[in-house]
């Protein structure tokens, strides 16, 4: 599935509703990460490498790798929800394999079983640098379908 899933994008309607919720994430903007692919069941979410997401030996810190793999396996997720439905973490697990570093980091949730409650998907992450991939962390998340919470009015970025 995940060849697949590279290829093609999610639909308008799921495109809107994904970075709508997205923006609407403080810790996100703050953070100053971007989702720059939607498909059906898997998201990509990149976070520049800027002093403020390091940690005291110059990597991007664990804190800011794990956050955005979280989302990243969120909305993989909530782009096979239904329309009227909410997501949430259960739990998720990250292994960091390597240093996180390079200009910025990559994170990539992909969708391993959607269930009518819980979904489970698998967590990677890469640092990029010069156009080159290396894998820092994966890890498995589970998520809920809930019905549809009231979220923070939007934000403009």
């Amino acid at each position: 599935m995940e060849d697949q899933t590279r290829q093609q994008q999610a639909g308008p309607e799921v495109q809107a509703r994904i970075k709508a919720s997205f923006d609407r994430q403080g810790l996100m903007r703050h953070l100053g990460a971007r989702i720059v692919h939607i498909a059906p069941g898997c998201v990509h979410i990149v976070l520049p490498s800027r002093p403020e997401v390091t940690q005291q030996h110059g990597y991007i810190h664990a804190g800011a790798t794990s956050a955005i793999a979280d989302s990243a396996g969120g909305y993989a997720a909530f782009t096979l929800f239904p329309e009227n439905t909410s997501v949430l973490t259960v739990e998720y697990k990250i292994n960091l394999l390597a240093p996180a570093m390079g200009d910025h980091i990559e994170a990539v949730g992909t969708v391993l079983r959607s269930g009518r409650t819980l979904t489970v998907c698998r967590l990677e992450v890469f640092g990029v640098q010069d156009g080159q991939r290396s894998l820092v962390a994966t890890g498995q998340q589970t998520l809920m379908c809930v019905e549809k919470r009231s979220e923070q009015p939007e934000n403009p970025r």
